[in-house]
């Protein structure tokens, strides 16, 4: 135990001499600089993330490092049944959507994350192409978990979860969850690649395998519990 807080405090006095001298850790490493949606996730990239709900300036810094458009949405008035604060159109980028949807700022830069590390690179590996189109079945929904008339909110109440239920190639080929993820060969590969990218972007991740209310789409969202299914 005195060894470690001894070690403890020199790394502690050697960081205070660097930082008096200048030194600063790459943005990357740097828990106070903006997340670079450009830059491979890190261990520090959930912290980042954490603190993007609230901040909508550090929001749009990282939004900005990201080919993916979207328009900020004006807050909702606080007698609604789910009001919205600080909340995005996401509109798509070089990949298209079959329709644009709301999210909080963390949904927002972790599906810019998910797009660019998880599922291109998981396009190309097994088809040699990139995804072109997103289908998705929305996000914002002011409703219970599973439609109950009882119980707790969804996360898609606040905007903070997007169902997604197949992709398009750029050669013209559709991947649909319903059809393809229980089948053999290719697509069902890239399914299972791109369920296990998501678990690494989003906090939670429910595929066709947790239950039959999630048989035709992955049900991706930044609530508080780490859950990948």
């Amino acid at each position: 135990m005195r060894t470690f807080l001894a070690l403890l405090v020199g790394l502690s006095i050697v960081a205070g001499v660097l930082w008096h001298l200048g030194w600063r850790p790459p943005a990357e490493w740097d828990p106070w600089a903006a997340l670079d949606i450009r830059q491979p996730p890190n261990l520090l990239t959930p912290y980042k993330l954490s603190r993007l709900r609230n901040d909508p300036s550090l929001c749009e810094q990282a939004m900005k490092t990201s080919t993916v458009r979207y328009r900020a949405q004006a807050d909702s008035p606080a007698s609604a049944n789910c009001p919205l604060r600080n909340v995005l159109r996401v509109e798509g980028g070089e990949t298209r959507l079959s329709s644009s949807f709301l999210a909080t700022c963390p949904l927002a830069v972790a599906y810019a994350l998910f797009e660019e590390h998880g599922l291109q690179p998981a396009a190309q590996r097994v088809f040699g192409q990139p995804v072109t189109r997103i289908d998705h079945l929305g996000s914002f929904a002011c409703r219970n978990v599973y439609h109950r008339k009882q119980g707790r909110l969804s996360q898609h109440a606040t905007a903070n979860a997007l169902d997604i239920s197949g992709f398009r190639l750029k050669d013209g080929q559709r991947i649909v969850l319903a059809r393809d993820w229980q089948g053999q060969g290719a697509k069902a590969d890239f399914l299972r690649q791109v369920h296990k990218a998501a678990c690494e972007h989003f906090n939670t991740v429910l595929g066709p395998e947790y239950n039959a209310a999630h048989r035709n789409h992955f049900h991706l969202d930044m609530g508080g519990w780490r859950v990948c299914r």
